[in-house]
């Protein structure tokens, strides 16, 4: 499999794992965001953007719809965010 399909395949069996672990199907409650951050970020230089001990600042970073829970969009965005975080710290920006 491309490295790239690896990924998209890689996030979307993520989230889904976690998502269908209690709460909404496929949605994240703070349980499981918890849960999916702690298990799945171990890079410390991305574990320091998104704290899983603060969860409630996490979840209300993510939740956009106000709903409780993290959708695949809100989770999206989250993933999107740490990428781009990655990408600042391998140009020596941050």
């Amino acid at each position: 499999m491309a490295r790239m399909d690896q990924v998209i395949t890689n996030i979307v069996d993520i989230f889904m794992e976690y998502a269908d672990d209690g709460g909404k199907k496929c949605q994240l409650n703070k349980e499981e965001l918890k849960k999916l951050f702690e298990q799945e970020i171990q890079s410390p230089d991305l574990k320091d953007k998104i704290s899983a001990g603060d969860i409630e600042e996490a979840m209300e970073m993510l939740d956009k719809n106000h709903d409780g829970e993290v959708n695949f969009r809100e989770f999206c965005r989250c993933v999107t965010e740490l990428a781009k975080c990655y990408y600042h710290k391998k140009k020596g920006e941050g």
